[in-house]
This record gives C-alpha cells, sequence and structure tokens, in this order.
C-alpha cells in the first residue's frame, strides 16, 4: 500500500520525494548504459568456398550508429584457438573500451572471425588456402566483403587494418604483404611465419595438423621478404608494421628475422620486445599498443 503525501508528515513526504528522485535517476543511468555501451556480436557467414558455416565475432563500439562508418580491425586467433577467444581469454572487450573512451584509439569496428578450433587432428586450423579448405579465398572474397558491407566499415586501405597472435600473427603479415593494396597497418604478435624446420608427416592422407604446417611453410612471410622484388618491396613500403614478440617466447626468433629482412630491404617497421612468453597476458599488453596503432587520432 502506498501512501500520499497528504497522508505523511512532511518529513515522511521529503524522505519520500528525495527517494522517487534517487530513484528515477538511477533507472536513467541503467537505461543509458544499457543502450550506448560497447557490445559483442556473434554472427555467422555460409560459405560456398569452404562449404561450411563459419562463425565470427564483432565488437561494435559505444555509441555505435549505423548512420556512420567505421575503420576496421580484422583480429585473428591463434592455433587451437576459436572465434570466441579474443573476448573470452584475451579481455578485448575492455581493452577497446577503455582504449577509445581514453582518445588513444578511434571508435571502431572488430571483426574476429574463426579459423580453428581444439580438435587440431580433425578441425581446419589456419588462413591459407589448403587442399579441400581455401580459407584465404574465403576471407578476402566471403567473409571481408560481407562483413564490411553489413557493419558500415573499412572499405579502402585507409580504413582496415589486421592484427593478430601466433597463427593469427602470422596470417595478418601474409595477408597484409600480399594485399598491401587493402590494410594500412599490420600488427603480429609472436606471429608464427614459417615452420620450415617440419615437414608434412608421410601417407596419403596427412592430418590437419600436418596441412597446417605446411601451409605455414608455403606461405612463409620470411620467404616473402626475402624474395621480394623492387615493386613488391615499394607495395610494403605503403603499409605500417609492427611486431611485438617476448623475450621468453619460442617464435621469438622469427620476428627478429623478418624485422632484420625488412630492414636491409629498406622497409620501415616497428620492432618491440619485452619481457614474456607465448601467454595471453603478453597479448593482452599487446592489443593495448595496437588499437592505437592501427588508425593513428
Amino acid at each position: 500500500m502506498y501512501l500520499c503525501c497528504t497522508q505523511m508528515t512532511n518529513v515522511e513526504c521529503h524522505k519520500n520525494c528525495i527517494m522517487k528522485k534517487y530513484l528515477v535517476l538511477a533507472l536513467a543511468v541503467i537505461v543509458t548504459l544499457g543502450t550506448s555501451a560497447s557490445k559483442v556480436e556473434t554472427c555467422s557467414i555460409k560459405s560456398k568456398l569452404l562449404n561450411a558455416k563459419v562463425q565470427y565475432n564483432v565488437y561494435l563500439p559505444d555509441g555505435y550508429d549505423r548512420s556512420l562508418h567505421y575503420p576496421v580491425v580484422y583480429l585473428l586467433h591463434g592455433f587451437t584457438d576459436t572465434y570466441t577467444a579474443w573476448v573470452e581469454r584475451g579481455n578485448m572487450q575492455k581493452i577497446a573500451d577503455e582504449a577509445i573512451k581514453s582518445g588513444k584509439a578511434r571508435p571502431m569496428v572488430i571483426v574476429m572471425p574463426n579459423a580453428g578450433g581444439p580438435k587440431t587432428a580433425e578441425t581446419w586450423n589456419g588462413y591459407f588456402n589448403m587442399p579441400g579448405w581455401p580459407y584465404h579465398d574465403f576471407f578476402f572474397q566471403e567473409l571481408l566483403p560481407e562483413v564490411e558491407k553489413k557493419y558500415h566499415c573499412g572499405g579502402t586501405k585507409d580504413m582496415r587494418a589486421v592484427m593478430g597472435l601466433s597463427m593469427g600473427g602470422g596470417g595478418s603479415t601474409v595477408y597484409a604483404q600480399r594485399h598491401p593494396d587493402m590494410f594500412c597497418a599490420c600488427y603480429a604478435m609472436s606471429p608464427w611465419l614459417t615452420d620450415a624446420e617440419n615437414t608434412v608427416r608421410p601417407g596419403n592422407n596427412p592430418d590437419k595438423v600436418a596441412l597446417v604446417k605446411a601451409a605455414v611453410t608455403q606461405n612463409s612471410a620470411l620467404k616473402f621478404v626475402e624474395t621480394a622484388s623492387e615493386a613488391r618491396k615499394d607495395s610494403l613500403r605503403t603499409v605500417r608494421w609492427y611486431l611485438d614478440c617476448g623475450d621468453d617466447d619460442f617464435l621469438f626468433d622469427q620476428s627478429v628475422r623478418l624485422h632484420q629482412l625488412m630492414r636491409t630491404r629498406r622497409i620501415p617497421g616497428e620492432l618491440r620486445v619485452r619481457d614474456g612468453g607465448h601467454t595471453w597476458v603478453y597479448w593482452q599488453a599487446a592489443l593495448q599498443t595496437a588499437l592505437p596503432f592501427a588508425f593513428p587520432r
């Protein structure tokens, strides 16, 4: 039963009014937070090239407005992970929110496509074309056009960046190397750039681990720079490059080697070495630098 002010003392009525004001204010704050905060959507695309449904997560910044056009980052996961890894383990939503809110990074759309899974012997892993799994073609011919149309983002080189960790770090490097006209920046974290020290296991039916190892070597980011023509080197100079690898990372030497190759060929790029290994703690810290690097304010 509610009492109107005529049934209360002046003190009770005053207290009741104050409580109502606080309640209205609290509701207004809740509504504001609920309607303007960033969000992550899970979507899927039916790929004709892969003959499969591919899921992906999309980060939409606080205040996302479909009437505007946003820069887009393609954020790639590592070997054995899925499209959920950057959200569930990489803390990317909070990192992106803080980078944008602080003014360090521009409001952007971040796309995290699936390219693997933990059952590596039977699940396709990797960002390159393999026998029966043309993922590279799928990414550029199907995923990228659909995402950018749906979310009003990208569309031109200066509005598109690619980055990732480990297998995704190598994938992002190779994508930017082979499509320098499409990406303004590449940020590779602990990148897996080649697997030349291993070979595909013998037999007519190698498992999918062997296939992805072979694909990484066939698409070696190191060999690409090592054998680059003058025209190719010119095109690579149009991309801003950043290699970020921990001093305890088992892939450390590959990042150093790529940086050396780029230096000798006068292809500008950043190399940062911090204390750390092949861990999510390291990659979360790297992402704080990567997002502002993608599209400088």
